[in-house]
């Protein structure tokens, strides 16, 4: 089969695809065809070897793809060969042909989305739902900054937060940007590419703020979203490229709370109500991944350069 190897950490010319032997399950093991990987962020930073997680050399890089059971491992009864799966982690990696996943790491795709749609599940649906739900508590009436919500994360949030009766204003650094996050459900949307952006809040929240921020990236929003808060509003930072400098006070004056949030830092328990709520959102209709673009999979290292600049509209996903 093919797939994607890193033998070295660094820019992303180090994504070479390869062939590999085809993969065998062990017991509570299933073998995915993959149709779809997904590329996120996270995956950027894994390469290059300075994010907090390194894998051993070589790895096939990813987490996020959908596709179709293809054999199961003695002891497998929650799939069957044939099913639609999209994966929420892989022991082989996710820029393959194939993955080989542990029967827990695999979940139903809703009939109504793609695999492509499905690749687009597992970290941005569900880092938003932990974010919004597990970190911030957010409850139906409040009003919600999504500061960056043009990418997957942001784009499930808007989706997610709409669907829970929250107010949704979503930033975005380019007009069709914008339009697509008011597509996606937001009541307003604010243009991040203007300095001055936050202060528009004012006349969105009659001048009392907003009660949580979900922030893509706190190293550059931080210090300014802290002003934009609600009395005891609540701030999760969900990325960050680098350290930042903020007031206290302005936490202090307000009673306010910053977050970080990490999926693998997840409960059992906290996972298994994130499923059941994501599964619930799909079969509704509620929950539409969108896929911004569509690469082959030999061109990893073009995805992992477009998913680090900005402008952001929908998933980038690698079809093998």
């Amino acid at each position: 089969m093919k797939a994607i190897r890193v033998r070295e950490f660094g820019p992303p010319e180090v994504l070479k695809i390869e062939d590999l032997p085809d993969i065998v399950p062990g017991p509570g093991q299933v073998v995915v065809r993959v149709k779809a990987a997904g590329v996120n962020p996270v995956d950027a930073y894994v390469r290059t070897g300075t994010y907090a997680r390194k894998p051993a050399l070589p790895y096939t890089p990813g987490s996020d793809a959908a596709g179709v059971i293809e054999a199961v491992g003695a002891g497998v009864a929650k799939v069957a060969p044939g099913d639609r799966v999209y994966i929420s982690e892989t022991t082989t990696g996710a820029y393959a042909e194939k993955a080989l996943c542990e029967e827990n790491q695999v979940h139903r795709l809703a009939a109504g989305l793609t695999f492509a749609q499905g690749a687009a599940v597992n970290i941005p649906y569900a880092t938003a739902y932990r974010a919004l739900f597990q970190m911030a508590n957010a409850a139906p009436g409040e009003t919600v900054l999504i500061h960056g919500a043009t990418g997957g994360v942001g784009i499930a949030a808007v989706q997610l937060a709409r669907a829970a009766g929250l107010v949704v204003i979503g930033s975005g650094g380019t007009e069709k940007g914008r339009e697509l996050v008011m597509e996606q459900g937001a009541h307003y949307t604010l243009d991040h590419g203007n300095p001055d952006h936050l202060e528009g809040l004012g006349s969105l929240t009659n001048d009392r703020g907003v009660d949580i921020i979900i922030e893509m990236l706190a190293n550059v929003n931080l210090d300014k979203d802290l002003k934009a808060l609600a009395m005891r509003g609540r701030l999760v930072v969900v990325g960050s490229r680098g350290r930042v400098e903020i007031d206290p006070r302005d936490l202090m004056s307000r009673e306010a709370t910053i977050s970080g949030t990490l999926l693998y830092k997840m409960t059992e328990r906290e996972e298994a109500g994130l499923r059941a709520a994501l599964a619930a959102g799909m079969d509704n209709g509620t929950l539409k991944p969108v896929v911004g673009r569509e690469l082959p999979l030999a061109a990893a290292a073009a995805a992992h350069r477009r998913i680090m600049e900005s402008g952001a509209c929908g998933k980038i996903v690698l079809v093998p």
